[in-house]
């Protein structure tokens, strides 16, 4: 079998990149496990279009360049220096944890019989990635954590098109893809401001009041 060309592999990469720094990751190292993710999305998509036709072409450089290289390069720039950079992603108790675990076996839920479909499997996939998001808006309160989140749920949203028989046609991508850079540049912005209000003095923070 031609391990390249093995979407069940490139859907567990999806997988692990999303699971593993929300268990035992800082959100320092985030940029690098969503550029692992755009990567694995891109496998994914060269799955689909055996034929290197425009959309796929399209879909694969939107993939690289913005999902895979500019919006972490941004998010690791904003994180450079900050004091959230060194927290856990998600907090570090077995109570988190056994929530995180029981919601990615009830996704998998939706896609029952993962293991023999893999439109199956995918459907697990998006449902986990999504849950994951919606546990991490919920247990931490940092503005990185948050933000991404809310890219975990941008980056399902591009995994559900590979489920659907005709591709979104290119305004939609470039649509989906001015949300996701616009929805970094708003999270950095506010990332910044929130670190720097940290760093003022306690008066001065009154003053602003």
């Amino acid at each position: 079998m031609n391990l390249a060309n093995n979407p069940t592999l490139a859907l567990i990469a999806c997988l692990l990149a999303t699971v593993i720094p929300v268990f035992f990751g800082k959100l320092t190292v985030t940029p690098t496990w969503l550029s692992l993710q755009a990567l694995a999305l891109g496998w994914i998509t060269l799955n689909k279009h055996q034929e290197l036709d425009f959309h796929a072409l399209e879909a694969g450089l939107e993939i690289l360049i913005i999902r895979a290289w500019a919006v972490p390069h941004l998010l690791r720039r904003t994180l450079a220096g900050t004091q959230a950079a060194e927290h856990d992603v998600m907090p570090s108790n077995l109570f988190t944890w056994g929530v995180a675990v029981t919601l990615i076996i009830l996704a998998f839920q939706f896609g029952d019989g993962a293991r023999a479909d893999v439109r199956a499997l995918t459907l697990g996939v998006i449902a986990a990635t999504v849950t994951i998001a919606f546990l991490l808006l919920a247990t931490n309160r940092e503005p990185v954590a948050q933000l991404v989140a809310v890219l975990y749920m941008e980056n399902a949203l591009a995994l559900f098109e590979s489920l659907m028989p005709e591709p979104w046609p290119l305004p939609v991508h470039i649509a989906i893809s001015g949300v996701y850079v616009g929805t970094v540049a708003v999270g950095s912005w506010l990332i910044r401001g929130t670190d720097a209000s940290r760093h003022l003095p306690q008066k001065s923070r009154d003053n602003l009041r």
